[in-house]
């Protein structure tokens, strides 16, 4: 089993208000925390992340409908969060929709490193690591939700989303049963 830890979209702009932003402490320490252990592990990190142009001509139809302006490239928003632990041998995918898959080269680099398991980490639960919980799975990679490193600015759809990949796409597990799973890998 060779695995992949993938961290989605903690960017700036979607803990600057709302419920993100109260738990952005909280998910910043336990995304760290995963990324030490997948160090210590020799897991390759992958961080994805959007980014549109100020025009959203390269944004989705949702954003370009309601002129919706989030992550613009250039901006402080578009940035990781400074907090994060990241490292030079890290790889960074940008992406343009909600999947990390759609149109990017992560499945070209999951397929150089071999592997067959991801950790998926990262914001916001019912949309960008949902759509790459799916693809992932689709592809036929073991997944793995990271219950302590993931959130969403909408309570009930990150619970509703956390109910539907556990009944069918992904196993879900704390940073403490992740540590205990890479022990027993």
């Amino acid at each position: 089993m060779k695995v992949a830890i993938v961290i989605i979209d903690m960017l700036q702009d979607f803990f600057e208000e709302g419920y993100l932003k109260y738990k952005k402490d909280i998910i910043v320490k336990n995304v760290n925390e995963l990324t030490k252990m997948g160090r210590r592990n020799h897991i390759p990190i992958i961080w994805v992340r959007q980014e549109f142009k100020e025009d959203l001509s390269d944004a989705p139809l949702y954003n370009k409908k309601t002129g919706k302006k989030i992550t613009i490239e250039g901006t402080e928003g578009a940035n990781f969060l400074g907090e994060l632990i990241r490292e030079n041998t890290d790889f960074e995918i940008m992406k343009k929709r909600y999947s990390a898959f759609f149109k990017t080269n992560l499945k070209y680099i999951l397929d150089k490193l071999e592997s067959d398991t991801l950790i998926i980490a990262g914001v916001n639960t019912m949309s960008c690591v949902r759509m790459s919980a799916i693809d992932a799975y689709q592809y036929d990679y073991k997944v793995i939700v990271g219950l302590d490193c993931i959130e969403a600015y909408d309570f009930e759809q990150h619970e509703s989303t956390l109910k539907y990949l556990r009944h069918s796409i992904a196993e879900l597990k704390t940073n403490n049963e992740i540590q205990d799973f890479l022990k027993q890998s």
